[in-house]
């Protein structure tokens, strides 16, 4: 098949794969953030709970994840990790009980490590106001990216991942009332089901499945085969996420 054919025939099974995702076809009606205690939108701590569960987000049941997040803010006794100076200045034991609780932690000095890390960075560089981050970075895509995954890489632990930061950014777009400049050039998250199904698309090979940099092809190969659509690749992410989680309907 000639490339510019194999580039028509995934188009149109992307547009096949959101119009399912639009139909509800794809399951999934409830997302994993979906489980979150309805925060005014613009507030300090709706941004807090949309970010310091995420660096934790990484090999485990995303469901599992914000459900207990859920759970740790409804309660009073643990809701104040949510607060980056309240964090900040409590022992690490009591942070650490607290994030474990209802299983927000579930390695529970390494994920405990990397939250407190995170609101000493919220604390240190933005006065504990993550919003602050976005306003420094004239909110664009590019400009915050460059910010947290180069000059301040090791400021944000897992946060600056290729993964997660992109997906972060776009729970941040989904739940909070932040609007970015330069939308377009958010890219799609790579996590596993997001591989599965661009590789199930056709964009990558079998032989490129298995490499160690496969996330980074994925997003190279949205970029340029969207380019000049009517799709930005954080579009196509949700739709791909729920067609491989729930075993690759027929697209028709």
């Amino acid at each position: 098949m000639k490339i510019e054919e194999k580039r028509k025939e995934i188009l149109e099974n992307v547009g096949k794969l959101i119009e399912m995702y639009e139909k509800g076809l794809l399951g999934g009606e409830v997302m994993p953030e979906d489980s979150n205690p309805h925060l005014i939108k613009d507030s300090v701590e709706n941004y807090n709970y949309f970010t310091l569960p995420m660096a934790l987000n990484y090999q485990r049941n995303s469901y599992k994840l914000w459900e207990s997040a859920d759970r740790t803010w409804n309660d009073k006794e643990t809701n104040f990790v949510f607060d980056t100076k309240k964090v900040s200045k409590s022992s690490f034991e009591h942070v650490q009980k607290a994030l474990v609780k209802y299983k927000v932690a579930l390695q529970q000095n390494k994920q405990t490590e990397i939250w407190i890390k995170l609101c000493n960075t919220f604390n240190e560089l933005f006065d504990g106001d993550i919003r602050k981050l976005f306003k420094l970075n004239d909110y664009d895509v590019n400009k915050i990216r460059n910010y947290i995954q180069k000059e301040n890489k090791s400021k944000f632990p897992y946060l600056s991942g290729n993964k997660i930061c992109n997906y972060w950014l776009y729970v941040l777009y989904q739940y909070t009332d932040i609007k970015y400049k330069n939308i377009e050039d958010l890219t799609v998250a790579p996590d596993t089901h997001v591989v599965k199904a661009t590789y199930r698309l056709g964009l990558i090979t079998e032989e490129e499945l298995k490499l160690s940099n496969v996330q980074l092809i994925v997003i190279d190969r949205w970029n340029e085969i969207l380019k000049g659509t009517k799709y930005n690749p954080i579009d196509i992410h949700t739709p791909m996420w729920l067609w491989s989680r729930n075993g690759f309907r027929n697209l028709n």
